[in-house]
């Protein structure tokens, strides 16, 4: 009994100490972090208990965005700091922030100034930098070989989460989008606290690389399952009317589906752990050390190699010698931030929800079609973003010149462009910059997009929108200052707007074929040798170091 309730112990350490654990919390993380993606939904109730017009709207779209890509504090942090002090400011800055927007448009707070509400938002998005940092770059040190795939994955949970999340505050509260703030502002704040000592690089001695990208497929399977129960419930939902308990049973699904990879995880595990017990109950004998002048040699060539590397990755000497490429694909990026509007026409949950489960579908297909091009044909990655480009101009025409039923075609383009791009973004810089400093310089490879954001989604969209809405009040004789609020009408309130979006995609697709030019020989090598080198160098000096001490008891034992 008292063997048995041991090796149960041991099995319980191995699960919650263990990497794939790690990766079912991360999941969960990434689940609650999508909240800037439901904007378009509680959006309106900003607009109208405030009493903004669509540029005001715009502007806080605008402020939403730059704190979800100002990620550049975050990523600095993480370099000095522990990750569960990067998880622990990611619930504070979530839940003061959204908590503040959830006291003034509720009229608990006295109605604030514009300024006052683009800082409580601001602050509120700026968490998403703090999960992104703490769970994407502490999954990949501990999964460098699949990083493509884990990536996708990561990212699609999070671009899932906005249907997620519309589903729990449904059951939750209710059709009432007001709530949805509320709960955006705690559920993720308490998911990082419950898991922010979980989320930490774990050193892997080498027993399950070659098992990993199946694993991976068994939580994309989940994940897959988990999209497409969210789009038909998401479709039933808008064509009938759904009782609460409706609600209630939809999203208890959802959870259990959310929960599942916990399985996967324990089944993992728990492989490892009968495989290592196996491997202790049938230990080879020690090996003799090897020639004193031997193990001299291989000292003074690691501590040369970590010379090496230091000065290789000191933070700003990377930066001066990397190539242009590096310049290149900020660029791209900034091609790309026309995807970061918030569509205030189409504020509807539906839509919403359908762009967050399309975002899913293009993260994770992004990451695993990619890494299988690069495995089986050496494409390069940028090669997937200029398709990713061309794809999301379509999207943009769509939207511009809608047909019967273009909204749900446009959801899914946008949506599936959007988090494609972001799954490619951050697994090229963790290519070509190396893993050293990746929670700084992914973070900043966002730093584009809200500057992209102020031009496209004010200057550009809001300001069109606002001209359009002023020339239907005049039409009808309405004065501005009579209405509370702007509203415009009809196709023509978006269409230059999406149109110069669309010029400006195709142009950022031809721009970043120079990347994948650059890139070409790179993508032709093995971009994983050097971590797969790396891992068994760790094995070697593992199996020595074990075999000493074996050696050492033994000599212990014989006097």
């Amino acid at each position: 009994m008292g063997c048995s309730s041991d090796a149960m112990m041991g099995l319980a350490s191995q699960v919650i100490l263990g990497r794939w654990f790690m990766l079912f919390a991360s999941f969960l993380i990434m689940s609650g972090a999508g909240a800037t993606y439901v904007f378009g939904t509680y959006s309106k109730s900003i607009k109208s208990s405030l009493g903004y017009d669509q540029t005001h709207l715009n502007l806080l779209a605008f402020f939403k965005d730059l704190g979800a890509n100002i990620g550049v504090f975050s990523g600095l942090i993480a370099e000095v700091a522990p990750t569960w002090l990067v998880l622990l400011l990611c619930a504070a800055t979530n839940f003061s922030g959204y908590f503040l927007v959830w006291l003034s448009v509720t009229s608990r707070l006295p109605h604030p100034r514009l300024w006052m509400m683009s800082l409580f938002i601001l602050i509120g998005a700026n968490s998403q930098n703090f999960a992104n940092t703490g769970v994407l770059v502490t999954c990949v040190n501990n999964f460098p070989h699949g990083r493509g795939i884990l990536l996708g994955l990561l990212k699609g949970f999070t671009g899932l989460s906005g249907a997620v999340m519309t589903q729990l505050y449904l059951a939750l509260y209710g059709n009432d989008s007001t709530s949805l703030i509320l709960l955006i502002a705690w559920l993720p704040a308490a998911l990082c606290l419950l898991f922010m000592f979980t989320i930490r690089v774990i050193h892997d001695d080498g027993d399950d690389d070659d098992n990993e990208s199946s694993v991976f497929y068994h939580y994309l399977y989940v994940a897959l399952v988990l999209a497409l129960f969210s789009m038909i419930m998401t479709v039933l939902q808008k064509q009938t009317a759904f009782s609460h308990a409706g609600y209630v049973a939809t999203a208890t699904v959802i959870c259990v589906m959310l929960f599942f990879p916990l399985v996967i995880a324990v089944k993992q595990e728990l492989k490892l752990w009968r495989r290592r017990r196996r491997s202790m109950s049938t230990l080879e004998p020690p090996h003799p050390p090897p020639p004193e002048g031997v193990r001299i040699e291989k000292v003074a060539a690691k501590a040369k190699a970590k010379a090496k590397e230091k000065e290789k990755g000191r933070f700003f000497g990377d930066i001066r010698k990397r190539p242009e490429r590096g310049r290149i694909l900020g660029y791209c990026r900034h091609c790309l931030i026309g995807e970061s509007l918030g569509y205030p026409t189409l504020t509807i949950s539906t839509f919403v929800s359908l762009v967050s489960i399309w975002n899913f579908c293009g993260r994770v297909f992004a990451g695993f079609v990619s890494e299988i091009l690069i495995d089986k044909y050496r494409l390069p990655r940028p090669l997937m973003i200029a398709g990713v480009l061309v794809l999301s101009a379509v999207g943009h025409m769509f939207i511009a010149f809608p047909f019967n039923g273009s909204v749900y075609v446009a959801s899914v383009i946008v949506g599936f462009c959007f988090g494609a791009h972001l799954t490619l973004l951050y697994t090229i810089i963790s290519e070509i910059f190396g893993l050293k400093h990746y929670a700084t310089l992914f973070n900043c490879g966002q730093l584009a997009s809200p500057v992209g954001s102020y031009v496209f989604n004010v200057r550009v969209s809001g300001a069109l929108y606002d001209r359009e809405a002023l020339k239907q009040l005049a039409m009808k004789g309405i004065t501005r200052e009579s209405v509370k609020e702007l509203t415009c009408l009809g196709t023509v309130c978006y269409r230059l707007s999406f149109i110069i979006m669309a010029a400006v995609a195709v142009f950022g697709a031809a721009s970043t074929m120079v990347l994948v030019m650059r890139t070409s020989e790179f993508y032709k090598g093995d971009i994983y040798k050097k971590f797969k080198d790396e891992n068994k160098n760790l094995q070697a000096e593992n199996g020595m170091a074990s075999n000493e001490s074996e050696r050492a008891e033994a000599n212990q034992t014989d006097r």
